[in-house]
This record gives structure tokens, sequence and C-alpha cells, in this order.
């Protein structure tokens, strides 16, 4: 078997650019399927992160997937608000440790405007229930005081103490803006990767106070009266949704029926865990179309390897005749390009781990920043060692192809000069 090693790598040195290409093919095969994995597991656990420690999610009826996706992934509309009434009575129910209310509905240069209260900020979970933190300045104290998203300061590059123009509705572009309450921003989160980063937040009674003069989606000035907003009690009609934290995990179910059953006007209360559940299945069949294409892929790149070796195998005639000649039997011909697939294989699969690995060391910090992906450089999960093996073993048995056609490569055959 040393001999045969030995021989494998002196045929392989030989004849090392082909092998060079067999191995960058390969390894970019694997980087690539070891990357989608590392992605499909990292967008996982991102939306999974998004919201940590909410026992329930309370909105307006319509399907649980619909209330996740506005309510904590800003994306869509309700279909309907809730009365700030029924927000305070099932507020007040005795199970409901704490609660947070938020109404959505206006943007700024297209990100969303979350009106909420002081709850957010103190209650507001991602990650393992990590809390919101501030990179600068404070929670909002007056009226018109604006707390931004790490994205949104970034990109809009805005900084403590400017003013921004609130638009009414969404959309990148709006003719139709609350130029006559400017916001100050008096602080600026921390990215966490989630929503939180592409929104802005003010209080409940600031959304309240720039509708003021508001009739049916109009600006009319003097229209909601003349007392100064400071003299205004500002208390929400309605809000959009809010999130609620149990003082006992065996009163969810209980207070989740109260809330469907709920007779004030139709409401839904779903668990966070099961939505995302819901809606990661929703879109799994797009995650394993993307699972099948890097498949394709690594398949793609193992028959590039073989056609390179079947390519080579005539040029090789000469060279197996001379190893029959020396007393080489043909089993051990075709146990020489076996173990020549197996060790272009296994090179490939380590240079394509290797690539992996400094593109993730690389790309990290922008991922999480662009696309708020929270992937690990751990080594890979008990799956992706079952690929690779899996990649290993077809390699292998890649080899036996070229090798069956050299086992039948007779010694006259090989020495046979060919014009």
């Amino acid at each position: 078997m040393k001999l045969m090693l030995g021989l494998v790598y002196k045929s392989l040195f030989n004849r090392r650019l082909t092998a060079l290409m067999i191995i960058c093919s390969i390894a970019v095969s694997v980087a690539l399927l070891l990357g989608v994995e590392k992605v499909r597991h990292g967008a996982k656990q991102s939306f999974s992160s998004t919201i940590a420690g909410t026992d329930l999610i309370v909105g307006a009826r319509s399907g649980s997937v619909q209330l996740l996706l506005y309510s904590v992934f800003r994306i869509g509309n309700a279909t309907n608000n809730v009365s700030w009434q029924s927000y305070q009575d099932i507020a007040a129910n005795p199970n409901v440790a704490w609660s947070i209310p938020f109404s959505l509905g206006d943007s700024h240069r297209g990100y969303r405007v979350l009106g909420t209260t002081d709850a957010y900020f103190e209650h507001y979970r991602y990650g393992k229930k990590r809390p919101l933190t501030f990179s600068q300045g404070a929670p909002f104290q007056q009226l018109h005081d604006v707390v931004l998203g790490a994205e949104v300061a970034a990109k809009l590059d805005y900084h403590l103490g400017d003013q921004i123009i609130i638009a009414h509705g969404m959309g990148n572009t709006s003719f139709s803006k609350h130029k006559d309450q400017p916001f100050t921003v008096t602080g600026i989160l921390a990215a966490t990767g989630t929503p939180v980063d592409r929104t802005l937040h003010v209080s409940l009674r600031a959304i309240e106070a720039i509708h003021v003069d508001w009739q049916s989606g109009a600006y009319i000035p003097g229209s909601g009266g003349k007392t100064p907003l400071q003299e205004r009690a500002l208390e929400p009609q309605q809000i959009t949704a809010f999130l609620l934290g149990l003082s006992s995990k065996m009163a969810t179910f209980q207070l989740q029926r109260y809330i469907s059953n709920y007779r004030a006007e139709p409401l839904q209360a779903v668990l966070p865990g099961v939505a995302l559940q819901e809606l990661w299945g929703m879109i799994g069949i797009a995650e394993k179309a993307l699972l099948l294409i890097s498949v394709f892929v690594v398949v793609s790149g193992l028959f590039s390897m073989l056609t390179v070796l079947l390519t080579g195998l005539n040029e090789r005639r000469r060279e197996l005749a001379i190893l029959r000649s020396v007393g080489a039997r043909p089993v051990q011909i075709m146990l020489l390009l076996v173990l020549e697939t197996a060790l272009l294989t296994l090179l490939g699969i380590i240079l394509g781990m290797v690539l992996l690995y400094s593109g993730l060391m690389l790309g990290l910090p922008w991922l999480e920043e662009a696309y708020g992906l929270q992937l690990s450089m751990s080594l890979p999960q008990l799956a992706e060692f079952k690929l690779l093996f899996l990649i290993l073993i077809a390699g292998t048995l890649t080899g036996l192809i070229p090798g069956y056609r050299a086992y039948r490569y007779s010694l006259a055959d090989g020495m046979t000069v060919r014009i």
C-alpha cells in the first residue's frame, strides 16, 4: 500500500496542473454546498432570533404568518387595527406581566416608523433574550423625539440632534409628509441584526400628534382644533398590534383562547415560535431548491473530474503498460486510479473548507450588517460531515470508471505505437 500511495503521489505530481484544476473545481463545489448549508441554518437562526421572550403577539384577526410579518418583520400591513380600549383591557389581565403596544403606518425614506412606549426598550428581547441597548443617546423623552435603528442611522448618516421629517404612509418617496412637526434624533440603538435596525421609534403620543390635522388621509390645517399639542391628552384610539409577556407560561394557552374569543372585537393571539415555524415551512421549498442546486454543482464538479481522467487516460496507456510490464496486476492498476480520484476528492474537500471559512472570516461582519445573517464560525455539524463523507465516497466511486477501462487495457495494447 505504501508503494501504491507513492505511485499515486508521483503520478499526480507529474500531472500537477491538471490535478490542481480538478482540486479547485471540487473545492469550489464543496465551498458552495457548505456555504448554502451555513446560510440556510443562519437564515433560520436569524428568523428565530428576531424576537425572544415574548409569549403572545396580538392583533386583528387575520393569518398567524401575516400577523408575524407586519408586527415583527415590518413586512406588509395589518388588515385592521386594535382599539386602545381592547388593548388596555387585555394588558390588565392578571396573567400579563408586561405588554408592548405599537402602531405602524408611517415611514421615513423607505424605513418604517414604529410608535410605541418605553416598555419597548425595557422588555423587547431578541436572540438569546438579549435586551435592546443604545450605542448613543437615550429613549424618547419629549413629544417629538425619535430613536433610530442602527441601519437607519448608518445608511442615512444621521446623528444625535439631527431633525427628520416623517412621511404619511409607506414607500421610498411620499408626497404627504408631516413637515409641520419635525422630529429630533435623541437615541441610536446598537445593531441587532433584526428588523429593529431598520426602524424609527417614536412615542404613541407622537403618532397621534402628527395626525391631529389629518382627515381621511389628507392634511387639512386646523381641522384638529386649536388646542396646543402639549396640552392635549393624545391618547391613541387605535394601535396596530401588541406583544405580551406572561407571568406564567402555564397561562399562555388559556389567555390565547380568551383573546381568540374576545367579544369586543375580533382579535388573534399567536405564539411567535409556532408562527415562525409556519413561516419557515412556507419558504422551505425555496430552501430545498437552493440546496438541490448546490448538490448539482458538486455532481458537476465530479463529472468534470471524471471527464479529465478519461481524457487523460489515453495519454497514460504507455505509463500503465509499463507498470503492467514490471509486474503490476490489472486490479492494482484499477486501484491506482481509484486512489488518485479519492485523493483528489479529499484534497478538494479540504481546500473547499479552507475557502469557505476564509470567506466567512472576511464576510461575516458584512453579512450581518447588510442582511442580518448571523452565521457562525463553528465546525461543520453532523449533517454537513455526512454530506462531505458522501462527496468523498462519490468521488472515490467515480474513479471506478477510468479504473475499469485501465483494467481492460492489455499489455500489447499499451505498448503498441499508434500513428
